[in-house]
């Protein structure tokens, strides 16, 4: 089953790690080192709007305007 995050973006369920709210898991300072060191590397996914989520996988961090309840309802957790 794939997951749509919105724009072009489409992962498989398998390959994700997580799904996190941008507002609130970046009050986290580790949180925000993570993503800092995802986009630096080259591992981040953005979306051409304002991101909502972001998903972890093991290939980095995609980006995505949908909700993270709606991208969760959509995998049916």
């Amino acid at each position: 089953m794939y997951l749509y995050l919105g724009g072009e973006q489409a992962l498989h369920s398998k390959d994700i790690i997580g799904i996190f709210d941008m507002d609130t898991a970046t009050q986290m300072p580790a949180t925000k080192k993570y993503l800092i060191r995802a986009e630096k590397s080259g591992n981040m996914h953005p979306t051409n709007d304002i991101p909502r989520a972001f998903v972890m996988t093991d290939d980095g961090v995609y980006l995505s305007q949908v909700s993270p309840v709606s991208l969760k309802k959509r995998l049916g957790d």
